[in-house]
């Protein structure tokens, strides 16, 4: 399938770094054009001349923040104004918060449901009908194994990665026949900047994980077949389709135990 997508332009969020700079260093391996957009300038740069060096890639690179209302109208308004056509959209962008309800920033859970729904529901829409126009094309919608289930101090970001798995399983419904593939992508612990900006530093470390590489290579091969979801690692999937026949109360208690915050020391209160 990626075969056609050579000197075909893809729109990557989040490509700064993660999952998003390594579906970049994929497609371009692969011929494709690239539209990157992220907050931090310079790591998106840096990402566009590496990959221009060793791969002649056409990258064009829009910086912003989509936890802005109007980032989807604006960033859609400029990819237009250039006469890009996008074929493969990768909504990637998205971030987590690990945390007790009492210490929650309720601005900082808003500004993940408007990062990681409105904005990807906004970005889709705005890209899809263009697709749906060619009969050719596909997005990538990255979810998360947390999607399954709700997760305990992280009650936000679960929801919101069940909402992108459902949405995603949707439309692939609606396009399946008219030649566009939509994906639901819902990896699990991943060797990523998540859990530094999640606010729990050196989980990670103490995790069974999955490289990033790992991670686009299953998304790739299952968009390949046309699957709406797709769950990077065999583990993975059978504790995600597990959770399906569990009692939801139990599924719920038991997820405490991965993500519970330790107490703060004397040391972290005073820092």
């Amino acid at each position: 399938m990626l075969d056609t997508y050579a000197d075909r332009w893809a729109l990557i969020t989040g490509a700064s770094s993660g999952i998003g700079a390594e579906f970049a260093r994929f497609l371009a391996a692969r011929g494709m054009h690239l539209v990157l957009t992220a907050r931090r300038e310079d790591r998106l740069r840096e990402l566009a001349d590496d990959l221009h060096t060793r791969h002649g890639t056409q990258c064009e690179l829009i910086v912003g923040d989509l936890t802005e209302p109007g980032e989807p109208q604006r960033i859609f308004s400029l990819i237009k104004g250039q006469g890009i056509a996008v074929e493969l959209l990768i909504n990637n962008a998205g971030f987590g918060n690990v945390g007790v309800v009492d210490d929650t920033d309720s601005q900082r859970m808003l500004n993940m449901i408007q990062l990681n729904i409105a904005s990807l529901t906004e970005l889709t829409y705005l890209f899809l009908p263009q697709m749906l126009e060619r009969e050719h094309g596909a997005i990538i919608n990255v979810s998360s194994v947390a999607a399954f289930q709700p997760v305990a101090y992280m009650p936000v970001y679960s929801a919101t990665k069940a909402f992108v798995l459902h949405f995603s399983e949707a439309l692939w419904a609606e396009c399946r026949d008219r030649g566009v593939t939509i994906q639901a992508l819902c990896p699990g612990t991943t060797e990523t900047e998540f859990f530094d900006v999640a606010g729990v530093q050196g989980w990670l470390k103490k995790q069974r994980s999955h490289t990033a590489d790992f991670v686009v290579r299953r998304s790739i091969r299952g968009l390949e077949k046309r699957k709406l979801f797709v769950i990077p690692g065999f583990l993975n999937f059978i504790l995600s389709m597990g959770v399906r026949l569990a009692r939801r109360r139990m599924v719920v208690l038991q997820s405490m135990k991965y993500f519970r915050p330790r107490p703060k020391s004397d040391d972290d209160q005073t820092a």
